[in-house]
Formats: C-alpha cells, structure tokens, sequence
C-alpha cells in the first residue's frame, strides 16, 4: 500500500546520501531502516554476535577487531 512521507529538506538529503553510499534507492533505505527499527532485521552487531556464537570471549573479540577493517573509508579507493 503506498505512504505518503513528508520529510524536512535536509533529511531528505541526508536519507539520499546514506542511500547513494549503500548502493540503495531512497525507498529501500527507508525500508530498511524501518525493519531494523521494528526488529524485523538483525543489525551488523546482532548478525556478529549470532555467527560468533560458538566463539570463546577472546575469539570473538578478535574478529571484532578484524572486522573493524569494513568500517574504514579509503577516499582514495574510489577515484
């Protein structure tokens, strides 16, 4: 069913953006982030926690270091 959103210039603008940079359209990235703030998607640190799981303290606090890595933007990377 169509929604109508009225949403102020500059969060419009900050929702294109974000969109842009996941590779997204502005509509799934509302959706997205709809689901995620009614539960219905895991986020990036329960989806860690849930394939963590069998991992000890330390192992799991090690992969979290590594992964620390696909947080980081290179501007160079993408010119």
């Amino acid at each position: 069913m169509p929604i109508s959103l009225r949403i102020p210039p500059k969060k419009e603008e900050m929702i294109k953006r974000a969109a842009k940079k996941e590779g997204k359209t502005k509509t799934a990235f509302i959706l997205d982030a709809i689901d995620e703030k009614l539960g219905l998607a895991a986020n990036r640190e329960e989806r860690i926690r849930k394939a963590a799981g069998w991992l000890t303290s330390e192992e799991a606090s090690e992969l979290r270091e590594n992964l620390q890595v696909f947080e980081e933007i290179h501007e160079g990377d993408w010119k």
